[in-house]
């Protein structure tokens, strides 16, 4: 099946490596503009190389900690001015810190927290307006099976990703009305 996304600008967290280049890859080799964010500049560079050499749609880098209410704000508005529009925003930063619920500190918490479920919300509470303006748009919040079956020593990433389940059915839910 040939998807083409021609016309298209994406923006995907945690874009620099695994699912989130795969996935930024992927959306470019189909005609999209792409923009992805990540914390580490030299990992977005790298990413956006091997974007570029296979022959893919503009690819654009932001390094941006998303744990910072003011980085997201200031990273999504540099991807709308440069790409024009998100049409697509793929949340997807965050790695699995996984440990026994007693050994937690509350930074540990509350940093996982912050980017895992506040920045989908602040990126989305961003995206959303526009898309709604433009009656088009998709959010793609990547979660693992914790959201659902948490299992032992999981926390923080289990609670924080089925939060994140649970904003993206409000969300659906939202759409569903709005439309």
């Amino acid at each position: 099946m040939d998807i083409r996304l021609d016309g298209r600008d994406a923006l995907i967290t945690g874009g620099s490596e695994g699912l989130g280049k795969g996935m930024a890859m992927g959306f470019a080799q189909s005609g999209a503009d792409v923009a992805i964010l990540a914390l580490r500049p030299s990992a977005l560079e790298t990413a956006a190389a091997k974007i570029d050499a296979a022959g893919a749609g503009k690819v654009i880098t932001l390094p941006c900690g998303l744990l910072y209410a003011a980085a997201t704000a200031t990273a999504f508005a540099d991807a709308t001015r440069v790409l024009g529009k998100i049409d697509i925003l793929v949340n997807n930063a965050g790695t699995s810190r996984a440990k026994a619920f007693e050994t937690l500190t509350d930074d540990e918490w509350h940093e996982d927290i912050e980017l895992k479920l506040m920045a989908v919300i602040r990126l989305c509470r961003a995206a959303l307006p526009a898309m709604k303006e433009r009656k088009w748009g998709r959010i793609i919040n990547v979660l693992n099976i914790g959201a659902k079956a948490p299992r032992a020593r999981s926390a923080p990433t289990a609670v924080s990703r089925a939060a994140g389940l649970a904003l993206t059915k409000v969300l659906a839910g939202d759409g569903r009305r709005a439309a």
